[in-house]
């Protein structure tokens, strides 16, 4: 019990920042191209209380977190926030600029991962890293690829199915766009069936390649 506490106690603010900063991400680029929706509903803030949802954001992934501790595991988490709400049709261009609001999300994360493998380079330089800090620097650079990944999976409603969206003719987009009321169900199946993560390597291949450049 102490030893999940701890683990808690790690990853709870590389989380929160994780997620924080890739929602309010999402609505500011909405806002810089013409989509003020989030911005007036509060969401391009980086206070993380707008952003959280009950169940995606704390229940799922301490239940995860849970699961693998008791199975042994290294504990990957999984989880989400609430959506920030953007109205493409507010959009300069919309099927255009959907690719940059989408694109907005994952690229916070693999910065947040950067700061993170930085953090951890003055940490090694100064105390090493075993202690709570290094740890928590490390946890953040694991959630954050993690998130980056999952939400470039090209798959909508996810990040990566909009900007396959984007970048599709008109027709085959609005054909690919009908796979959406079922993502998150496939999500789930590919995530349980152990299908996922596999299919996430490449993209979290590229990622580290890019943190390593800062580790120490």
């Amino acid at each position: 019990m102490n030893e999940l506490i701890q683990t808690i106690t790690v990853y709870a603010l590389p989380v929160i920042f994780a997620i924080t900063v890739h929602e309010a991400a999402h609505g500011y680029v909405a806002r810089m191209f013409g989509d003020p929706t989030a911005y007036q509903a509060g969401r391009v803030t980086l206070n993380p209380i707008p952003h959280i949802d009950l169940v995606g954001t704390i229940l799922v992934p301490l239940g995860m977190l849970l699961l693998s501790k008791l199975a042994g595991g290294a504990g990957m988490l999984f989880g989400w926030a609430k959506p920030v709400p953007v109205d493409w049709g507010r959009l300069r261009h919309p099927k255009r600029d959907m690719l940059w609001v989408a694109l907005a999300g994952p690229m916070s994360n693999l910065i947040m991962a950067i700061i993170w493998a930085i953090s951890l380079r003055l940490l090694y330089q100064s105390e090493g890293i075993s202690g709570f800090w290094g740890q928590m620097a490390l946890a953040g650079i694991s959630v954050n690829l993690v998130l980056m990944a999952i939400n470039l999976f090209p798959l909508p409603p996810l990040d990566g199915g909009r900007i396959v969206f984007s970048l599709l003719p008109s027709r085959a987009a609005w054909q690919y766009a009908k796979l959406e009321p079922y993502g998150m169900m496939i999500i789930i199946l590919l995530l349980v069936t152990g299908v996922l993560w596999p299919l996430l390597r490449p993209i979290m291949a590229v990622g580290t390649m890019i943190v390593r450049l800062f580790l120490p």
